[in-house]
């Protein structure tokens, strides 16, 4: 328990399964610290209103040539009616378009803008120089397969992508 009172609950990794807890601890670490490199790098941007749900979305959006509404949903893990509001915010904004789909009247597409792309790249630059500031100083400590043991963990984790 913290001076707060806060209990945080404890890991609840499954009592049988065979990845270290360590290991989950450490991912866990990572995990916090590259939503905290995103968040700086979005406050360092031109667009520092951007909110991290936001951001997500262009990340989604960005991947595709158009997607629907509704799987930008599901992908980001907000209801339908949120994320309309979201993309509505976006493309107010001009970071995406919106058009109905030929296919489905009732969906809408989304497509990233130039200006969108233009925004998700800044963003990734910045936040690949605060990752090379940030790993310099570690460069001669890091194993030599990481990048294959990354490249592993991202196909594990792609199914939230």
């Amino acid at each position: 328990m913290t001076a707060s009172g806060y209990s945080p609950p404890m890991a609840t990794a499954r009592a049988q399964s065979p990845i270290p807890q360590d290991v989950y601890d450490s991912l866990e670490q990572l995990i916090f610290g590259a939503i905290g490199l995103t968040s700086f790098a979005l406050s360092q941007s031109a667009a520092t209103d951007l909110t991290l749900p936001q951001w997500r979305a262009l990340v989604v959006i960005g991947r595709s040539k158009s997607i629907r509404v509704g799987e930008i949903a599901a992908r980001i893990g907000m209801s339908l009616p949120s994320t309309s509001r979201l993309i509505g915010r976006l493309e107010r904004r001009g970071y995406v378009s919106t058009e109905r789909d030929e296919s489905d009247r009732r969906a809408t597409l989304v497509r990233m803008t130039a200006t969108g792309h233009l925004v998700r790249d800044t963003v990734i630059a910045r936040r690949r120089q605060l990752m090379d500031a940030a790993l310099v100083a570690y460069a001669d400590r890091l194993p030599k397969d990481l990048s294959r043991g990354l490249a592993i963990l991202a196909k594990a984790f792609d199914r939230y992508e």
